[in-house]
């Protein structure tokens, strides 16, 4: 299965089906209107076939001659036998008539109706000014066609944070090495801090594009060799500069003799330090397969890469092995806290001197919202080299189980490491992210944020985003056993029916559950879900850190299996693929971290905030919209139906209709579709202004107010009533005259065009010229239709006024004969007719 987003490349051909069938598709989801039309539909042809059946027994005898049902054939010499098959039968085949006479009753032109209509949101949402994102000059994607409605009844929001909630755009700010904290805070004043740092390359000189702010005393400390302290910081900076997968890139300046490097990568965060590396005068400025080549603050200095184990979400850390010009061999390792402390070398005492400092600054960072990382190096022995060397070529050439064994091997490798330091990186908001949030609050949904920063990261940028409160009661899960995570949910349950009840003295309390990913892998897929999911449902707001990309995913899954709340969910990074996938929703923010989060999401867009005008304004226009077109849709054609069905009482049940084939099968085309695709697409119910000021009118489409049975049952009752007086009037009122069966028909047809359309005019919020035209058009153009319809000769029913006068039949020779000859010729025929009944009269 291509998925897609995806491209095919070096592929000449490809032979397949698109896949959209199954059934948690939309029409197999929303199916059950459809099945209580089927039973209503079948309900219909049972009691018309049932009548039928009655009809013919009370009448057997007379079925000899009856008209439709002649037994006897008399237009010949002898007296012959029609083909009749009996009363059994007859029923059978009359059920089938009433399911090809009443099938308008299914609305098949509802689905294409509903595409268009939504075709023509999604062009005002991809054209709304108020979601376009000046800094990437992008525009909001709908990437799907079928869901557009879904946005109005959105209960939870799942977030990302970094990329999603703040910029992505990180920026070095301070560093703890070797158990000392060198905040910006002591940056020069002069120059604001600013190191414009450079190299010479072949007569060129060479600078980083971004600079980044220093701290005077560590560049001063960085530049001493002789010392313990000046080595260990020129080893964190040299293991900024090489443990990465950052690409340097030379470009032009506008000054000839200096060009710039871009360092470009995966991460933004592997980005900002190599800048803030190159800030400090360790310059990384060449990388191949096989070995990077640093400026150390002018000199030059080459070194092979002999091997790297990539960042995975299991280990949570990355390392690379470099053989030093002295052919020495030293292993870098970064990656998150929680991950790193556990392969410190515990028995060297300088680690021991410096553990419980940097982890006291990696506290102090995060609480100002800063994301952390943990470097940390050693020296391998030659023996250890040549084992990690050996069996890191036998699992890199594995064809079976690769990233497992190169896993193993990482894992060996990345232990008794001698702690470098720590790193301080600014991730800000976004703007508008803190008035954003608290509107989809006020709007009834609840905002979880799943992020893998460390829990005082992530609380801190709770508490900056409005997320978090002073008012808020706040319960934390960090355990490691799955005994004690079920310890810790059941006081967590035991503290929210307290603070729900008053009894700890904050009445109305709001809840946040914070709890971390090492809680979440004893609670996910175990007994424990539950209490988890109880626990989350009477919370206000739920962060959870540390987590792993399937654990995100997870989170979605808590929800979705236990109540049939819509959820979305939102990301920009391929870490937030599973999540945005598992949602009934996803959206993809098109930002620093690729592209693979907007191919797999429904809708993209370039900022946070754009998620308030797409959910409280065109997410509530889309649903009202969308649920009063398809009531309206069963309600149109229920009326035709019952006019059908009312007719078939005076006509024996046998299914003649006195309404055209054509005007049967128009009118759902042409007769009254436009208006409600019309309608459909620019209705407004509430103006943006006043949706945007009050976010709690944002709950009927989580209420399901505007589409649910009551609604759709109250509907199908009301035509009944509508179609008694559309069929009733006309037939009462033209009782006695001589207007046949089909000129009642076209009164019918345009009758009930004329009152659905009325009805739609009615319900209208918002009047436009085209809106005037589809409507006050359509009743125009049945007009039309009927009048062609009944004028062309090979169709049935054609005008009276054109073929009575020019191509009259016998019949109505005789009938135009009894109106207007005299009456001499008038006995005259009544005695002929006489004479041709006495034979007839005579063989009954």
């Amino acid at each position: 299965i291509v998925l897609r987003g995806c491209e095919l490349r070096n592929t000449k051909s490809a032979i397949g089906v698109a896949v959209y069938t199954g059934k948690e598709t939309k029409a197999m989801l929303n199916n059950s209107e459809i099945i209580y039309l089927s039973i209503f539909l079948v309900t219909l042809c049972t009691v018309v076939c049932i009548s039928h059946g009655v009809w013919l027994i009370k009448h057997k005898d007379e079925l000899d001659l009856i008209q439709f049902y002649r037994k006897k054939d008399y237009s010949g010499s002898e007296v012959e036998n029609y083909e009749y098959y009996g009363w059994g039968m007859e029923i059978f085949f009359v059920f089938l008539m009433s399911v090809i006479v009443f099938q308008v009753m299914i609305p098949i032109s509802l689905y294409i109706s509903m595409e268009l209509v939504r075709v023509g949101q999604a062009y005002f949402m991809i054209q709304d000014d108020r979601m376009f994102d000046e800094a990437t000059n992008s525009r909001f994607q709908c990437r799907a066609l079928n869901i557009n409605e879904d946005l109005g009844q959105i209960k939870y929001v799942f977030s990302d944070k970094t990329g999603t909630l703040t910029e992505n755009k990180m920026e070095f700010q301070c560093a703890s090495i070797g158990g000392v904290d060198y905040d910006n805070g002591k940056a020069s004043s002069e120059d604001g801090g600013i190191e414009y740092s450079s190299a010479q390359v072949d007569g060129v000189t060479l600078r980083p594009k971004m600079s980044v702010k220093v701290d005077i005393e560590l560049l001063n400390l960085s530049k001493t060799k002789d010392t313990d302290e000046g080595k260990h910081i020129r080893d964190f900076f040299l293991a900024l500069a090489t443990c990465n997968t950052i690409v340097p890139l030379t470009i032009e300046s506008s000054d000839p003799a200096v060009k710039l490097i871009e360092y470009q990568g995966e991460s933004p965060d592997e980005q900002a330090l190599v800048y803030a590396a190159a800030s400090y005068g360790f310059m990384l400025i060449e990388r191949t397969s096989g070995h990077i080549v640093v400026d150390i603050q002018g000199e030059r200095q080459r070194f092979n890469v002999l091997g790297m184990h990539e960042f995975d979400s299991d280990r949570k850390r990355m390392s690379v092995i470099l053989g030093f010009p002295d052919n020495t061999v030293k292993l870098y390792v970064k990656g998150a806290d929680t991950s790193m402390f556990n392969v410190l070398n515990n028995s060297s005492n300088t680690n021991n001197n410096i553990i419980k400092p940097t982890q006291a600054h990696l506290h102090s960072y995060s609480s100002k919202g800063l994301r952390t990382l943990v470097i940390a190096a050693r020296e391998l022995t030659l023996s250890e080299f040549q084992h990690w060397q050996s069996s890191y070529e036998s699992a890199n050439n594995a064809l079976m189980g690769r990233s497992n064994l190169l896993r193993k091997i990482a894992v060996n490798i990345e232990n008794n490491l001698g702690l470098l330091g720590a790193s301080g990186i600014e991730d800000k908001l976004q703007e508008g992210v803190p008035e954003a949030i608290e509107s989809l609050r006020m709007a009834g949904i609840k905002v979880w944020v799943l992020t893998g920063d460390k829990q005082e990261t992530a609380v801190s940028i709770g508490y900056s985003s409005k997320l978090l409160t002073n008012e808020m009661t706040r319960i934390v899960i960090n355990n490691n056993s799955k005994d004690s995570c079920k310890r810790s949910l059941e006081d967590a349950l035991g503290v929210c029916k307290k603070v729900k009840n008053g009894v700890s003295g904050a009445v109305n309390s709001q809840l946040a559950l914070i709890i971390d990913g090492s809680s979440l892998v004893y609670v996910l897929d175990t007994e424990l879900e539950e209490q988890l999911f109880e626990l989350a449902s009477k919370c206000d707001v739920v962060l959870c850190c540390r987590v792993a990309p399937l654990q995100k995913a997870g989170i979605v899954a808590l929800i979705k299996k236990r109540t049939d709340d819509m959820t979305l969910a939102i990301g920009d990074g391929a870490n937030d693929v599973s999540m945005i996938q598992r949602a009934d929703v996803g959206i993809g923010i098109s930002g620093q971290e690729g592209r693979q989060a907007v191919m797999a999401s429904d809708f993209a867009m370039g900022q946070f905030r754009f998620l308030v005008p797409l959910l409280l304004v065109h997410g509530h226009w889309n649903y009202q919209r969308m649920s009063y077109m398809i009531l309206y849709n069963f309600y149109r054609n229920a009326v035709f139906v019952l006019i059908l069905f009312w007719y078939v009482l005076f006509t024996g049940f046998t299914l003649t209709t006195a309404i055209t084939d054509w005007s049967s099968m128009l009118y759902s085309i042409i007769y009254t579709s436009l208006p409600t695709i019309v309608v459909g697409i620019l209705d407004k119910d509430l103006s943006r202004a006043t949706l945007l000021k009050h976010p709690q009118l944002y709950g009927a489409g989580q209420r399901n107010e505007s589409y649910n049975g009551k609604l759709f049952w109250v509907t199908i009752f009301d035509t009944l009533w509508q179609s008694i007086a559309v069929f009733f009037v006309p037939l009462v009122a033209y009782w006695a005259s001589n207007v046949d069966g089909s000129s009642l028909g076209d009164l019918w047809t345009i009758a009930v065009v004329v009152l659905v359309n009325l009805h739609l005019a009615m319900d209208l919020f918002r009047w436009y010229w085209i809106t005037h035209a589809a409507i006050w058009g359509s009743i125009i153009a049945t007009f039309v239709c009927v009048m062609v319809i009944d004028a062309l000769p090979f169709l049935p029913g054609y005008c009276k006024i054109f073929v009575q006068y020019y191509r009259p039949n016998d019949i109505q020779i005789a009938r135009e004969a009894e109106k207007f000859e005299d009456s001499r010729v008038s006995r005259q025929v009544q005695i002929e007719m006489t004479r041709f009944r006495d034979p007839l009269t005579q063989l009954v």
